[in-house]
């Protein structure tokens, strides 16, 4: 469920000049950009950037950019994309990065099969490259191929489950963590190829008949790797994407200074989805309301903005 509060009616144009006069002249008023673009859903915020170019002649995004800057810039700017745009810059920052490959494997498994392609599409038209040309160009060895197969599928979406197929993959599963090859071609290939549902039913089987997760059995049994953690992200992402948002924002804010970056990921990824019971849960883990704790860890409009997205009345 979604933390996102936006009026009933909305005026594009209203909008755009509210947003010029909040950027023109000496200064720029923050807080209307946050009462503005902090209470817009997607379709609106694509209808108000269009309708600032047919006034102005001016990209909204890039005047923003230029307007603002911290935190608080990002967080407007990967915000205002589409959200299909948003996870392939995302996805461009991350690779670049070279140390969050987590965030490439959540585009991968937490979106739809729609939305995946619409990303890859996104990367397409925005970089010149395909996504799968630079994930491959950035990683190596297991890496690549678990990557390259995460962000090439098309899961199908159905709720059909083949029981004794699940059954003989949590075999293979259970088979190769047993034998340190986790990192086996078929392993890669069941993770890579079946549908979410048919990939719940595997994990189920292998938790029934191993006696705990198999996120829980790669933590303890096998040697630390890249590959193994974000083996983990896939299998949680896959099968529990509420706690793994969780626990994204729950190391965020656990480390000496926080991760903003990955605050301001989930938060703006989330808020039109399933914000609102991943703060639940939240809330539940840490005994502690998110946006309390946003509170007491971001500060000036950065925190403003956050807020909104959360909900939370002014």
């Amino acid at each position: 469920m979604a933390t996102l509060v936006v009026p009933h009616e909305v005026n594009f144009v209203e909008d755009a000049e509210g947003l010029r006069k909040a950027v023109e002249g000496w200064g720029t008023n923050e807080k209307t950009i946050i009462s503005i673009l902090g209470h817009r859903n997607a379709a609106q915020r694509k209808r108000i950037r269009q309708a600032y170019w047919d006034i102005y002649q001016e990209d909204l995004v890039k005047r923003l950019e230029s307007e603002i800057s911290g935190d608080f810039e990002r967080a407007v700017y990967r915000w205002i994309l589409d959200p299909e745009e948003r996870d392939a810059v995302l996805a461009n920052v991350a690779l670049k990065k070279g140390s969050d490959h987590h965030v490439i494997v959540e585009i991968a498994c937490v979106r739809s099969s729609e939305e995946l392609l619409a990303v890859r599409r996104a990367y397409h038209a925005r970089y010149k490259r395909s996504l799968e040309e630079d994930v491959a160009a950035h990683t190596t060895d297991d890496v690549r191929k678990l990557l390259v197969g995460l962000v090439t599928a098309f899961r199908y979406e159905g709720t059909e489950i083949d029981v004794k197929l699940a059954k003989c993959e949590a075999k293979i599963l259970q088979d190769a963590i047993k034998d340190k090859k986790f990192n086996h071609d078929e392993v890669i290939r069941i993770l890579t190829t079946r549908s979410k549902t048919q990939l719940l039913a595997t994990f189920n089987h292998f938790k029934d008949s191993h006696g705990t997760s198999i996120t829980k059995v790669l933590l303890s049994e096998l040697h630390d790797s890249e590959f193994k953690r974000l083996v983990r992200a896939a299998i949680r992402c896959i099968g529990e994407p509420l706690k793994y948002f969780e626990k994204v924002l729950r190391n965020a804010f656990k480390r000496v200074g926080t991760d903003e970056d990955a605050v301001t990921r989930v938060i703006v990824t989330r808020a039109e989805k399933d914000l609102r019971h991943i703060a639940e849960f939240y809330r539940t883990r840490n005994n502690v309301p998110l946006d309390q704790e946003v509170d007491k860890e971001t500060r000036g409009d950065y925190e403003k903005f956050l807020l909104a997205l959360l909900g939370r009345k002014d």
